[in-house]
């Protein structure tokens, strides 16, 4: 079972305070979102041993301003509630994996 949770609104700081958590905020009209929600969501098959986290930039505009999201896709990887890292634009799992692995230590 894929362990991705859509974004409810409620309290993203309890969403992100343990352990990794990969966030993907994105727009349901941006075509590298759509190339790159795949990509996540192989990833999460694979890589389990984190949380993922959609949020819609639209649906949660004063979230997205307030972690800097100035473009989307955006991937923000946190560990136990704080940033450790932050890319934009589209990437394959691969990619993304190194991203992560590099971060996890």
């Amino acid at each position: 079972m894929i362990m991705i949770k859509h974004f409810d609104g409620k309290d993203f700081n309890e969403d992100i305070k343990e352990g990794i958590t990969l966030v993907d905020f994105f727009a349901t009209w941006c075509g590298p979102c759509k190339m790159l929600m795949p990509e996540v969501e192989t990833l999460a098959t694979e890589k389990t041993d984190i949380n993922y986290l959609l949020i819609d930039i639209d649906k949660f505009r004063d979230l997205a301003i307030k972690s800097n999201i100035r473009s989307v896709p955006t991937l923000v990887l946190f560990k136990d509630g704080v940033e450790i890292s932050k890319r934009s634009g589209f990437a394959p799992k691969e990619d993304l994996l190194k991203w992560i692995l590099e971060h996890q230590k």
